[in-house]
């Protein structure tokens, strides 16, 4: 693996993502406030394009409708996603400010640490849980299909 400072500065800045999150949760006293601060965030998601909210974009695993697409733009992995549930699609905005912009390798060797010191899943409902889980196993996915590809030349 690479060890130069870009990457480092890489795996750090995602590392400063999470830490972000962690923050602005800790503002808020009570998870009635936080759902809500999760709502807010899903609503600043930009637009999906329809297009994309087809059966080969939707996320299996999960209870809402999840549609997610990358593009692997100058090595970096660009996520869109969206939900038609309002929580699912605040999940998926905390998401995508830890992973979309990054190198697949950094998203692989960077596990979603914010979503235990948040207490995320102990809030959620079981089957947000699981949908949570199953986005997080996509986005990885999603990255070691990136970097197999990048090793590949393509």
């Amino acid at each position: 693996m690479n060890s130069s400072p870009d990457r480092l500065t890489a795996a750090a800045d995602l590392v400063a993502a999470q830490e972000e999150i962690v923050d602005s949760f800790s503002l808020f006293d009570d998870w009635t406030d936080r759902y809500q601060y999760i709502i807010d965030l899903g609503k600043q998601l930009p637009p999906f394009p329809e297009e994309y909210k087809t059966e080969d974009y939707r996320l299996k695993g999960c209870q809402s409708q999840v549609w997610i697409r990358t593009d692997l733009v100058d090595g970096l992995l660009q996520f869109r996603a969206t939900s038609d549930s309002a929580i699912v699609a605040g999940l998926i905005a905390l998401l995508l400010r830890v992973y979309s912009g990054r190198r697949p390798g950094d998203i692989i060797a960077t596990p979603p640490d914010f979503i235990r010191r948040i207490e995320l899943e102990s809030h959620l409902s079981p089957t947000r849980s699981n949908g949570l889980s199953a986005m997080v196993q996509q986005i990885r996915q999603m990255a070691v299909e990136a970097l197999a590809k990048v090793h590949r030349g393509g």
